[in-house]
This record gives structure tokens, C-alpha cells and sequence, in this order.
């Protein structure tokens, strides 16, 4: 596999595990503090790692290069995608606004459909958009596109960018310590 879409594919991974830890919070609507604390820990990695880390590489460099290629790419998965990153945005704006206003279940809820969404939108660009994009390009090309996004890893911030990843594992290992806990009892 090629490195750019080998770092994409890295990239979903890290974003399921946060999907995951999501996906769990619905069983602590009734703890509000640890509640609060883990969604705006969440939001705070889903804006920062998955939309300024991730979505920034796609819709800044591999769908551009994509629709360059290929027009009808544009109107069609690309246009589908962009949408999708604009609706998680909005998504992840009601969460937050859910939570200030202490509605733990509305807030859940709304995580629990971003979360779905989020899988769902994986799901295509790993089965659909990448593939495309290893048929579309040359090797050459390919090694171009992953050098502009270690570029806009470098711009960013690398080691903020490990540090979002440090962040989640934590946030993953002390829900588990919270459930196993709570099953104990």
C-alpha cells in the first residue's frame, strides 16, 4: 500500500478508537462531571485531530488533486465527502452547546448520530475514495500527496498530533477502569 493512503488509513484508526470511547459515554449521562469532561475531551480530539489533522489533508490536497484527475469526481464521492465534513462540524457544535447546557442525554444522543455518520463516512473513503485514488494516481504522484501531508502534519504540529493520540489512549483506559469498575459493583 502506498504511504499516503497508508497514513489516511492510520488516521481512520485512531479516529475509531475515539469513535469507541464515544459510543460508551452513554452509560455515564447519569455521572455529569465525568460526563462533561470526557465529551469536551472528545470534541476537543474530533476538532482538532480528526477535522484540522485529517479533513484538512483531504479537502486541501488528495480531493483537489482527485477532481483534477477526474472532473465527475467532483460532483460525485468528493462533493459527498466535503458535505459529510461540513455536517460533522455542525454535529460536533450542537454536542458542545448540548453539553454547556448540561442535556446529557440530547447531548448523547447527538454524539451517537455523529458517531454513526463518522463510521458510515470511513467506511466510504476506505472502500471507495482511496481505492479510487490508488488507481487514479501514479506512484509518483502518490509519494507527492503523502509528502504534502507529512508537510501539514509538520505545519500543524507533530507532536501536538501524538499528543491528541496520548490523549485519546488515556481517555480509553480510564473508561475501562470506570466500566470495569462500575460492573463490580
Amino acid at each position: 500500500m502506498n504511504k499516503a493512503v497508508e497514513l489516511l488509513y492510520d488516521e481512520h484508526e485512531i479516529i475509531m478508537d475515539a469513535i469507541s470511547v464515544a459510543k460508551q459515554l452513554g452509560k455515564k449521562t447519569e455521572q455529569p462531571e465525568l460526563y462533561e469532561q470526557q465529551v469536551f475531551a472528545l470534541i476537543s480530539f474530533f476538532r482538532e485531530y480528526a477535522d484540522k489533522y485529517h479533513h484538512f489533508k483531504e479537502e486541501e490536497i488528495l480531493f483537489p488533486e482527485m477532481i483534477k484527475a477526474n472532473e465527475l469526481l467532483e460532483s460525485g464521492v468528493v462533493m459527498e465527502m466535503l458535505d459529510n465534513h461540513e455536517d460533522f462540524r455542525m454535529l460536533i457544535a450542537e454536542i458542545e452547546t448540548l453539553t454547556k447546557e448540561k442535556k446529557y442525554t440530547l447531548a448523547q444522543d447527538k454524539l451517537e448520530e455523529y458517531v454513526e455518520a463518522l463510521t458510515d463516512h470511513i467506511a466510504v473513503e476506505n472502500e471507495e475514495v482511496f481505492e479510487i485514488a490508488t488507481t487514479l494516481f501514479s506512484e509518483k504522484e502518490l509519494e507527492n500527496i503523502y509528502f504534502r501531508f507529512k508537510d501539514i502534519d509538520y505545519e500543524l504540529g507533530e507532536n501536538n498530533k501524538e499528543g491528541l493520540r496520548e490523549r485519546l489512549n488515556k481517555i480509553k483506559k480510564r473508561n475501562e477502569v470506570d466500566f470495569i469498575t462500575s460492573d463490580t459493583k
